[in-house]
């Protein structure tokens, strides 16, 4: 019984979040066209070189990715924390880290999961074989859920903070360059004909260890912030 109600409580604040979300859809949208828009004016601005864009794909690609995720972590728990949603989630009889685990699911769906789906479609400016930009869509959909749970952790350190935005990317940037350097790496390394699974393996790894430690860790954040 105690289990039915952790998941339907899960399944509840991600359920909230999507449509709190869908009544702004601005938020949603401006992770993505800043996405879009990064990604595009590479090849604008480098030309019709092939060779040059394939090489430079999976770092432009993965920096854009970590970079849009970053514009919306200031707001996964700011507005609970403003109308006082979050203190009353600290007291209620479902434990905390459930429902930061739900917001964090609600955040990989509305950031890391688009970006994951639109990135073979921006791939195809870099002239990606269908083969890496397969390779990019499990990169990411590995790769994003740790950057989200990573970014909770630093949201709910700066939470009330003035300036928590410029903060929250000083505390999650070097946690994040491990996710770029395999993420971009394992493209790179199908691109070069080197294989990738190596690389996918270290981000699962890293995702394995985020998800273990990442809402226990923003939890303990969170009451801090809530004292």
């Amino acid at each position: 019984m105690a289990e039915t109600n952790i998941l339907t409580a899960l399944g509840g604040i991600v359920r909230r979040d999507l449509l709190l979300a869908a009544r702004r859809k601005s938020d949603v949208l401006t992770t993505l066209f800043f996405f879009v828009i990064v990604v595009s004016l590479f090849p604008l601005g480098i030309g019709p070189e092939m060779d040059m864009l394939r090489k430079i794909a999976p770092g432009v690609l993965w920096v854009a990715a970590l970079l849009a995720t970053m514009l919306s972590l200031n707001r996964l728990f700011a507005a609970d924390y403003a109308d006082g949603a979050l203190e009353q989630m600290a007291l209620s009889a479902v434990p905390l880290g459930v429902l930061v685990t739900g917001k964090v699911i609600a955040h990989w769906l509305l950031s890391g999961l688009p970006l994951t789906l639109l990135a073979p479609v921006l791939g195809l400016q870099f002239d990606l074989a269908p083969a890496s930009l397969a390779v990019l869509v499990v990169a990411l959909a590995i790769g994003t859920p740790v950057l989200s749970l990573i970014g909770a952790i630093g949201a709910a350190l700066t939470l009330g903070v003035r300036g928590g935005g410029v903060l929250v990317s000083l505390l999650v940037l070097p946690l994040y360059v491990p996710v770029l350097i395999f993420g971009a790496g394992a493209v790179e390394a199908d691109i070069t004909g080197l294989g990738a699974a190596a690389h996918l393996s270290l981000l699962a790894a890293f995702l394995a260890l985020a998800a273990f430690f990442g809402p226990w860790a923003t939890t303990v954040a969170l009451r801090i912030a809530l004292e």
